[in-house]
This record gives structure tokens, sequence and C-alpha cells, in this order.
């Protein structure tokens, strides 16, 4: 039986960096998991394979629709999808062989397997051949993540009737597609496989997409993506999804209530969320609460109500995002080494990794005005930026806002063209509690994106200068 201060179940992001840091600290350190590789859904069917799909759709459609205008003739582009899940692939293999490196040069013991707690201290790992091993922990952290989320009703087979797994592996370019749920998931995947050449419609429940970003953001991006060629029913509900010979037929009806109808597609991808993975890990054993939506309770310290378990990322309360589960994993690991581990859950970038790109930091709009809180809004659009204009990428803006009274800033949105990265100045800003003027007055280079970003700072005291 092997001991240690610390034993991980699960190495997706939340669990790998939580890990890492442990062992950084002195802690002797296991992890466990059950996949082949490394890296959760992120690395493995997720963020990462996502993004290759997302820059190499971009790359299809720049050459199919943007080089004659750059005066580039190549000729009509040919799309090789095998070669082009090849890259995916590729990059996925390189990052998940990089966690297994990471895990080995810290020194922390590996095992494949599936855990679940078997006692006080006790983690039990079962491998694919059925063979059980007992870890001894004077800690351990629960970072299972999440699963895809099912709609009542409606069997996914990941050939027709997909998640974003089998959206992520298709062989074939779907004729028509439809996505259930305009949530970053399917707002990412259909863009891939419009880009593509498939013809995507979103059906939606709520009356708008991106639910709980901000409100105008939705609206505008809704606009955008509608004029690249997707398709959009709002407030609809999927009542049916009936595989037939070539694809399946997917029944819709008003949310409000109404008539029915039957859309056609070859693939239907449901989107409609992720909930936390707890399943098989033996928390009803030991007695870890829940709560109604399925995660573990715990803490500010991440703890559970069982002494020695703790839990992180997509399992417990707050965004499911991989970034907001990696600064959760350090910081359990500080606080078990006797640090001063903390989050701060008031700025955690959210990213949507479509063309453009949508990101926000901070409170909405929505959330200011039901918290009460009066505010100051500056906007700049992408229109007037002189290298959005210079490269043709217009569409979008960015908004800043700031307390009425202290000008501090509570929140940023920006539709636009790397908008993900351009998200991570305020992000810096804010942690450091800065206010518009901060930014407004802050030197930034010229010609760059990042002058929209000042130019909204600028417009929160009507001082914008190009527009």
């Amino acid at each position: 039986m092997s001991s240690y201060d610390l034993v991980v179940i699960g190495t997706g992001p939340g669990g790998y960096v939580c890990a890492l840091r442990a062992a950084q600290l002195g802690l002797k350190t296991a992890v466990v998991e059950k996949r082949p590789a490394h890296g959760g859904t992120c690395l493995n069917v997720g963020c990462i394979p996502s993004k290759a799909l997302l820059h190499a759709s971009e790359a299809f459609e720049e050459a199919t629709k943007h080089f004659p205008v750059l005066g580039i003739t190549v000729g009509e582009p040919k799309l090789d999808l095998a070669k082009m899940m090849a890259f995916k692939q590729d990059g996925v293999d390189g990052n998940t062989k990089g966690v297994a490196f990471l895990l080995k040069k810290n020194g922390i013991d590996a095992f494949q397997g599936t855990g679940r707690l078997a006692g006080a201290g006790r983690v039990e790992v079962t491998s694919e051949d059925g063979a059980n091993q007992i870890l001894e922990a004077k800690n351990v952290v629960i970072a299972t993540g999440s699963d895809v989320a099912n709609l009542p009703g409606v069997a996914i087979d990941e050939e027709v009737v997909v998640s974003s797994t089998g959206a992520l592996d298709l062989t074939k370019v779907p004729g028509k597609l439809v996505v259930i749920g305009a949530g970053v998931i399917g707002l990412e995947l259909g863009s891939v496989w419009r880009r593509l050449g498939a013809e995507v419609t979103v059906v939606e429940y709520l009356d708008r997409i991106l639910p709980g970003m901000d409100g105008e953001v939705g609206k505008q991006f809704q606009r955008i993506l509608a004029k690249q060629g997707i398709q959009f029913r709002l407030s609809q509900k999927v009542t049916g999804v009936e595989r037939t010979g070539s694809g399946a037929k997917v029944t819709v009806e008003p949310a409000a209530g109404g008539a029915a109808e039957t859309l056609e597609a070859d693939v239907v991808l449901v989107a409609i969320g992720r909930v936390p993975y707890t399943g098989g890990l033996g928390l009803e054993t030991v007695g870890v609460q829940v709560d109604n939506k399925g995660r573990i309770q715990t803490d500010d310290r991440y703890a559970t109500n069982v002494t020695g378990i703790y839990a992180i990322g997509d399992v417990i309360a707050g965004p499911m995002l991989a970034h907001k589960a990696e600064d959760e994993g350090v910081a359990v690991a500080e606080i078990l080494a006797g640090k001063a581990g903390h989050v701060n859950y008031g700025v955690i970038p959210n990213v949507v990794y479509t063309t453009p790109e949508v990101a926000s930091v901070g409170k909405s709009e929505e959330e200011l005005k039901k918290d009460g809180i009066t505010y100051n809004i500056g906007k700049f659009p992408f229109t007037a930026n002189g290298r959005a204009k210079v490269n043709h990428t217009t569409d979008g803006f960015v908004k800043v806002l700031a307390d009425a009274g202290t000008d501090r800033v509570l929140g940023v949105h920006i539709v636009g063209p790397d908008a993900g990265n351009l998200i991570m100045e305020v992000a810096v800003a804010m942690e450091f509690g800065a206010s518009s003027e901060d930014i407004a007055r802050t030197c930034h280079a010229h010609p760059t994106l990042t002058e929209a970003v000042k130019e909204a700072a600028l417009a929160v005291e009507k001082r914008a200068l190009h527009m």
C-alpha cells in the first residue's frame, strides 16, 4: 500500500496543475486518471481539439473567401478532412504527452484507473483489467471535472446525434447540422462546421444566445454570426430527435407553447451544457455532501464536510472553465502546504473562440443592474480602430463598465478580433483595482487592436479620441 501527502483524482487542468504545485511545495503527490492520456476533457475532447479545428477551419475560410481581397490567388482550396483531423490529433497528443512529462519531471506518481474514495484517507484505484490498488493519503483532492448534459428523451450515439466529443470527430462535413443550445460549445463547433460547408441551424430555448454573458454582446454577436450564415431559432424547445435512414428529424416548438415543426438534419449536436462528474467516486461511502445540482459542497478553502477531502473545478460551484480549475488547483495545493491560496472569482475571463471572438471579465450590465450598482459605460467600435480597419476585421466593439462613484472597472466585454487576448490587459488591471482612467492614461502601441480598449476606457468619460 502506497502512502502520500496528497492524492488527486483526475488529471484535467485543475487536477494536474494541483499536483504540480503540490509537488513543487514538497508534498509527496500521486494522481489517478481513468483515461489513457492525461489532460481530462479539456486536452482530449474539449478545449484543445476544438481550438485546433477552429484554427484550421478559419484558415480554410481565409483561403476560400478572403485571400482574393488581399490580392492573393491560390486557386480553389480543397478540404482534406481526414488530414485536418490528423492535425487536430497531433496537437492533442503533444499536449497530453506534455502533461505526462511534467508529472514525471516533478516526481508525481501516476496511476491509471478509476479512482474512488474507499474510506478515510484511502483511495481505491481500479484498472481496466479489474485489478484494485489502495492508496493511503493524508489529503485527497477530487478534480474529476464534468460530463455532457443530456437532453431528456434524446439518445446520443456519437454518429448522427452527437455531443461535443462526436462533433470533434466527424468523418465528413454534414450537409445540415442542427445545434441544440446557443452556448459557447454550440457556437464554437457550429462555426467550425459552417466554415467547412455545413448549413447550420442553432436551436435555443431562451430568447438569446450566450446566456449569462452581457446582453448587448449577445445581440450584436448573433447578428454577426447570422451574417456569416448561421441560422437561429430562439425561444424554441426541442421535443424530440428521431433517427432516419439518412440522418435525423428534430422536432421543435415555441418555448411558450405552440405548433410543432420538424427540422431535417444530417447531424444533430446536443450542446446544452455540462454536469459535474461525480458518479462512482464513493462520495456516499464517506459522507461527502453535494448540492441539488450534484456539485460537491466546499468551504472557501475547497474543503468538503469530510476532513482531508477537497474538491476543485467543474465538480464544485462556479463557472466550468479550465483556467478557473487551474487556479483552484494551485490554491488548494498552497493551502495544504500551509500557504495562503486564493482565487479572485471577480476576475475570471470567459472567452468564446469563434471569429470574431467574444471575451468578458467581471460584471455584465444585467448583473450590475440586479445588484443596484450605478455605473458608467464606455464603448468603442472596431470600425474606428486603425489596425482592425486596415485588416478588414471591424466587426464588434469594446465595452467598459466602471463604478459611477469610484471609476473602478467592474466589467469589460469585447466582441472582436483577438478578443481572448485583449481581455487579459483588463483582467490584470482589474486584479490591481484599476479605474477606467488608469487604462485610458496607459500608453498603448499604435497601430494595435489594444487601442480599442484604451478608447473604450476614454469613452467612460465621453472623451474617446477616434470617434
